[in-house]
């Protein structure tokens, strides 16, 4: 239990338990409960603010909810620095179905074509979702993509504006990459960061359990999902795009 912790401190008894009947352990679930407890190892909660409009707007999370794969992706942008001081911009592409991180791409800076770039390669890989949920960030509502996706026939999903909540599965998501790998790395260059940052996208689609998934990993789930258009794409790395942002 202690091993496992190390690797992955923000895991749960729930999710370390799991782990051990999966590496061969036969144990209790309420007994590997107790003992997190009595060694203090539970992983401090988080303080979630409430939501004043809980059931969202209509292009919320709630009520335009993911029924399937490639039905409605999510991008959001995440902050961080290198250990210089200058400004890291990841943009976060995700499945809201099968939680798959389809893309964190790294960049200094990024403008509607970078972005429309990144999205024209998964595109190409993964196939076309039917929509698309984001906030009203300059780079999502520009004219250039806005008019690109309708070509592609891609629909948008704009929040409200200051509703983050409403984008909620991105947004669970930016919370665990920043938990489980920007709060505890330091990045000691723009190269470093684009590396164990892949690293980190790779183990999160293959290795890393989702309890929303019945505990299993992205990958897996989405192994065993019906595709409406076209077969499983080879997985998305910056290492392999013919067009990565430097």
């Amino acid at each position: 239990m202690r091993l496992l912790a190390r690797q992955r401190p923000r895991f749960g008894s729930g999710r370390i338990y799991r782990l051990l009947t999966q590496h061969g352990w036969t144990v209790n679930e309420k007994r590997v409960h107790r003992l997190w407890k009595r060694e203090h190892m539970q992983v401090p909660r988080k303080q979630h603010r409430k939501q004043r409009f809980p059931d969202g707007s209509e292009n919320g999370c709630v009520r335009h909810r993911a029924r399937y794969k490639n039905h409605v992706w999510s991008y959001d942008f995440v902050t961080d620095r290198t250990e210089d001081g200058r400004q890291l911009r990841l943009l976060v592409v995700i499945d809201e179905y099968t939680r798959e991180c389809l893309a964190i791409e790294v960049g200094r800076s990024f403008t509607a074509q970078d972005v429309m770039r990144v999205l024209q390669y998964l595109f190409a890989v993964r196939g076309t979702p039917e929509h698309i949920r984001s906030d009203n960030g300059p780079e999502f509502v520009s004219k250039v993509i806005c008019r690109w996706l309708k070509e592609a026939d891609v629909k948008t999903l704009f929040i409200a504006k200051g509703s983050p909540w409403e984008n909620g599965c991105v947004e669970s998501f930016n919370g665990t990459l920043r938990d489980e790998l920007l709060n505890r790395d330091i990045f000691l260059s723009f190269e470093e960061a684009c590396w164990v940052i892949d690293r980190w996208r790779l183990d999160y689609n293959h290795h890393r359990i989702h309890s929303s998934l019945d505990y299993q990993t992205p990958a897996e789930y989405a192994a065993g999902c019906v595709l409406p258009a076209s077969p499983q794409p080879p997985e998305h790395s910056r290492f392999t795009n013919p067009n990565p942002l430097t």
